[in-house]
């Protein structure tokens, strides 16, 4: 208990699935947390206060500045500085597996909207809170995909391997300001929107479960030790890295 505590944390696409753990997670360390989403986050707040958490939600769209400036203000207003910030926010469960020859260039813009220019955008938002006390920590989300080049995903696979670039330039600006700047990386997780989306997990799960060295599904919770060791003052110095959570489906 208590890795986080006092940290103003911000996790965007909070609303449910991995989103929601990372940020029931966070509060249950300590962590004041903002929930963002484009849906809406009460049901998540609720559970954390209930748990007897600290959290706020707000409805933030990742491509916009306008947003993502109130977000920030509305977090300070509660909380005070950002500290932490987990860009989830992605367009994943409701992808079509489809050939790259289908893919129209309106879905590819989308997908490359929110999934690579929201976080730049979010960071860029959050950057000046997070010099006013010195420190912070980002966490960008990536996939599994990109390790394997999964097909039938080329702009979802493309838009998460930018996210390892991202990350990597980001942590070498991000360095003189005491901001660390790390990548998950996780293989298909089972989600309330993946499993509603029984035509994508039909298609992945047989070869992804073939591929694991830990047989069985991958659950929300199974990410969530290596958020705290990202969000913590134990990962002070690590930087640019991408750490891989995937049950041993892939090894580089």
């Amino acid at each position: 208990m208590g890795r986080v505590n006092g940290k103003v944390a911000v996790v965007t696409g909070g609303a449910q699935g991995i989103g929601r753990a990372y940020a029931e997670c966070l509060a249950a360390e300590g962590a004041k947390v903002v929930v963002t989403d484009i849906q809406d986050t009460s049901e998540v707040v609720d559970a954390i206060k209930k748990a007897g958490g600290e959290a706020i939600g707000l409805k933030t769209d990742v491509t916009s500045n306008v947003s993502l400036e109130a977000m920030v203000e509305a977090a300070e207003t509660a909380f005070g500085p950002v500290e932490l910030l987990v860009n989830n926010a992605a367009v994943f469960a409701s992808i079509e597996m489809k050939p790259f020859t289908q893919i129209s260039e309106d879905e590819w813009d989308l997908v490359m909207r929110v999934n690579v220019r929201g976080p730049f955008q979010a960071v860029k938002a959050v950057l000046p809170s997070m010099q006013k006390v010195g420190r912070g920590k980002v966490i960008n989300i990536s996939s599994g995909t990109v390790l394997r080049g999964a097909p039938m995903f080329l702009h979802y696979v493309s838009s998460k391997g930018a996210i390892l670039a991202q990350t990597r330039a980001l942590s070498r600006e991000l360095a003189k300001d005491n901001i660390q700047a790390n990548t998950i990386i996780i293989g298909l997780t089972e989600t309330e929107g993946v499993k509603a989306n029984q035509k994508m997990l039909g298609g992945a799960k047989a070869p992804t479960l073939a591929m694991r060295a830990i047989s069985r599904e991958m659950l929300p919770e199974d990410v969530l030790g290596t958020l705290l060791f990202l969000a913590s003052e134990d990962s002070d110095f690590i930087t640019g890295q991408s750490v891989n959570v995937d049950g041993g489906a892939l090894n580089h």
